[in-house]
């Protein structure tokens, strides 16, 4: 990696629990997937290296959130300098598919951010090797009225993943890490802020548990 400052970029990654949200952080970051099923507690956070647009060295900082209704709000610390969130929905679960748009109306409120209309959201359907008689029956004409009506009609980029055989997940990350620096950009240029470092900016583990893996 070339020594040359990095830019830290933070991703915040909302949705439903057991979507698979820790499951996409950790095969990403570490290449790793477990089939044993254990909910995030608050929120938690993992970091990767990556090497973008001509050469562009970044740290993206990606946040994982627990996704139980008692831990939306879990305050301003969390949600701020986020430079991307990502919307996270299985795609065998219907329900969790219709509460993006609540995922992010919950992520512009608390985070305040200054360009809401122009702030980059990715959508990812995430297990996608599952068979298809499981599936959310017309995904497609689903996930269309739901990124064009209720979230607002913006061309948000859509992936569908498999976060267990590794499908997509690292093109997925690759357009998060593109829009994420954009924003950033954006950010500077306008004299807002400026991720520096998140390490210590908040720690909401409830019982110093760490997180574990969805499917």
């Amino acid at each position: 990696m070339s020594s040359r400052k990095k830019t830290l970029l933070k991703v915040i990654i909302l949705g439903d629990s057991g979507v698979g949200k820790t499951s996409l952080m950790q095969q990403f970051v570490n290449n790793k997937f477990s089939h044993q099923y254990k909910a995030t507690i608050g929120a938690d956070f993992l970091t990767k290296e990556i090497i973008i647009d001509n050469n562009k060295p970044v740290t993206l900082q990606i946040w994982d959130t627990a996704g139980q209704e008692r831990f939306q709000s879990l305050g301003v610390a969390f949600y701020r300098g986020a430079d991307c969130c990502v919307l996270c929905f299985d795609v065998t679960n219907e329900k969790s598919l219709n509460n993006l748009t609540s995922w992010k109306d919950e992520f512009l409120v608390q985070s305040n951010v200054s360009n809401p209309q122009d702030f980059p959201f990715i959508i990812i359907g995430n297990k996608i090797d599952v068979d298809d008689s499981k599936k959310i029956p017309s995904l497609q004409k689903k996930l269309h009225n739901i990124t064009h009506n209720q979230l607002g009609g913006l061309n948000y980029p859509v992936f569908e993943t498999s976060a267990k055989d590794s499908i997509n997940v690292e093109a997925a990350f690759e357009v998060i890490a593109k829009m994420a620096l954009q924003q950033e950009e954006l950010n500077a240029a306008s004299g807002g802020d400026v991720n520096d470092d998140y390490n210590d900016a908040i720690n909401i583990h409830l019982d110093g548990e760490s997180s574990g893996c969805g499917c």
